[in-house]
């Protein structure tokens, strides 16, 4: 037991030991923290459901050089935006703008909210308007004969 403390000790060593620190993101940290701006409002067009800050798919890491190396140019935010709508399409924003284009992205979800309201009604209502249907008279008998029996014998 002894030798195991030991040996785990030791490689507990060793891996402190070869541990290095945390390379730095970016050699400017202003132009890292632009990046990080831009990138929050940039959807990754591999996850889709993920900023392209927050991906770490390849093609996110592309972007994310590109992004720098355009804040390096000089260019401002917006014409950075417009470079990658340019390139990749309205898809590419979190909130893309409202034009006709976009508008199923914008509309959409309230026009299947109505549907699904609407779908509600109806069904409501049919089922409100719809007759009980009526009973045989031997299906009458045969209930009552149920009953009855069940009245004979509560306890079941």
């Amino acid at each position: 037991m002894i030798r195991l403390a030991a040996l785990l000790a030791a490689f507990a060593l060793a891996c402190i030991a070869v541990a290095k620190e945390a390379a730095p993101l970016a050699d400017d940290p202003k132009v890292e923290a632009r990046l990080i701006v831009i990138a929050e409002e940039l959807r990754c067009l591999v996850c889709q459901n993920e900023s392209l800050i927050a991906s770490r798919a390849d093609l996110a890491m592309d972007l994310k050089r590109q992004v720098r190396e355009q804040i390096k140019a000089g260019k401002s935010d917006a014409e950075i935006r417009d470079y990658m709508v340019q390139r990749y399409g309205d898809f590419v924003l979190y909130r893309p703008p409202v034009k006709s284009s976009t508008l199923p992205l914008w509309l959409g979800p309230f026009a299947l909210l109505i549907a699904g309201f609407c779908a509600i009604w109806m069904f409501v209502r049919r089922r409100r308007a719809a007759p009980e249907p009526a009973l045989t008279g031997e299906q009458e008998a045969r209930a009552d004969e149920l009953l009855a029996n069940r009245a004979d014998h509560p306890s079941r």
